[in-house]
């Protein structure tokens, strides 16, 4: 019903023209029904693992046929060895027998009572069903991560290009600035070219910017599986959060437990190991138990009723090696999703650690861009009351005009690496959802 309701106000607001646009509402539509193609997929890798459970559990529940046969035939004995000679004159056994008709309705069933393989296979499929839901979970929170990876670099995609909007309008009031100094008699001509030439640079940059951001929103959309000519207005902005970050041991311990991917391994081994266990107990013993139950006669009128009823026991005793030989390939796929599972803890601990670095390397990057930002804005101030003074020429204005476009730009580059850095931890500690809802 929530997800109705939700479509319903995409589809108005897109009725309006534009769609308003938070990281928390592009992840959500993303992993709606309908959404990312990689979240369907998933889904019906489901359906597929639990019918695979259905059919495994069939090995458990009996097996009916019927029949109904009604048939005319002629038999020649001698086919079958037998002849009939007598050493009377006279008389003899026809061996040709026929024709005649038999007509047979029959019920059989088959029970499998005791079978140790059957019942591993049946324990592999559900811990292989188990994978597949936890896969499906990894799937999910990599598809949050992809979209609000992509959200964020549409938000730094809108942070360059104000920034190119705001370097031109400066370029624009310093080239006002040279040609009212001309003016006045204290600046000159190549000054004022000088800022026709920033200018003409920072418009360019404007128009690069325009363009990175179009791709940006191109890409987010493709990742959302929405319509590519869909018009998006971003609700939040690039900005710094601060993270309370816990001790590195509780975070890897957290990210233990709440990471989908390594409950999926884990899963995997287990159903691996019932594998192994299931092809070692073909080599026990099994009973089975089959019966029937029918009419036969020459017609439906005149026909009895016959069955027959029986308990087998299996015992495998030799089938060239193949039971042996699948035994050790088995073996060896458990050993492989042995290693995987150690390997990917030891990858999952090194993704933490490495966030976390990152995250604390993003929050001093931020930090320094700011006071960049602040040292070159007074540098400039003081360079345009130099220049408007007559002290200084505008060579010493574009300097500091350039630093300060420098320092607008670490700023959104701090900006952006530290929002990824906390996406990156979130996205290591199992957190995404979290993060996204934030």
């Amino acid at each position: 019903m929530r997800t109705s309701i939700f479509f319903l106000t995409a589809a108005f607001t897109f009725a309006q023209g534009i769609l308003p646009l938070s990281m928390k509402r592009a992840v959500e539509i993303a992993l709606a029904p309908d959404g990312n193609t990689r979240v369907a997929l998933a889904q019906e890798s489901i359906q597929q693992a639990q019918q695979r459970v259905e059919q495994a559990r069939a090995a458990f529940l009996p097996t009916l046929d019927a029949s109904v046969s009604d048939r005319r035939q002629v038999t020649n004995l001698r086919a079958f060895g037998f002849s009939f000679e007598f050493p009377i004159a006279g008389f003899s056994i026809p061996s040709i027998v026929g024709p005649y008709t038999v007509f047979d309705a029959r019920a059989t069933a088959q029970q499998s009572v005791l079978n140790f393989a059957d019942m591993k296979r049946y324990q592999a499929t559900k811990a292989s069903l188990g994978a597949v839901r936890s896969e499906s979970d990894s799937t999910r929170n990599s598809v949050s991560d992809e979209v609000a990876r992509d959200y964020l670099a549409c938000l730094r995609a809108d942070a360059v290009r104000d920034t190119a909007r705001a370097n031109v309008e400066l370029s624009e009031s310093l080239l006002q600035l040279a040609q009212r100094q001309r003016t006045a008699g204290t600046g000159t001509g190549i000054e004022v070219t000088r800022a026709d030439v920033q200018l003409a640079n920072d418009r360019q940059r404007l128009i690069r910017a325009e363009n990175d951001r179009a791709r940006a929103i191109l890409q987010l959309l493709k990742t959302m599986s929405l319509r590519l000519d869909s018009a998006v207005e971003f609700t939040d902005k690039l900005a710094y959060r601060p993270a309370d970050v816990a001790a590195a041991e509780a975070l890897i311990e957290q990210a233990r437990k709440a990471r989908p991917e390594l409950t999926t391994q884990q899963r995997r081994e287990e159903a691996a190991r019932l594998s192994y266990g299931a092809v070692r107990s073909e080599r026990l013993p099994s009973i089975g138990a089959s019966g029937d139950f029918g009419t036969i006669g020459p017609a439906i009128v005149g026909s009895h009723g016959t069955y027959s009823m029986g308990v087998s026991l299996r015992i495998p005793v030799f089938d060239g090696g193949r039971r042996e030989a699948r035994r050790e390939e088995t073996f060896s796929q458990f050993k492989q999703e042995q290693l995987r599972t150690r390997d990917l803890g030891q990858q999952i601990e090194l993704q933490v650690r490495q966030a976390l670095e990152s995250l604390r390397s993003a929050a001093a990057e931020v930090e320094a861009a700011r006071n960049g930002q602040t040292l070159a804005e007074s540098e400039l101030a003081q360079a345009r009351r130099r220049y408007e003074a007559g002290v200084a020429n505008s060579v010493e204005v574009i300097d500091a005009q350039t630093r300060l476009q420098r320092a607008r730009d670490n700023q959104v580059i701090a900006l952006y690496d530290h929002n990824v850095a906390r996406l990156d931890l979130a996205t290591a500690t199992g957190a995404i959802a979290e993060y996204v809802n934030q």
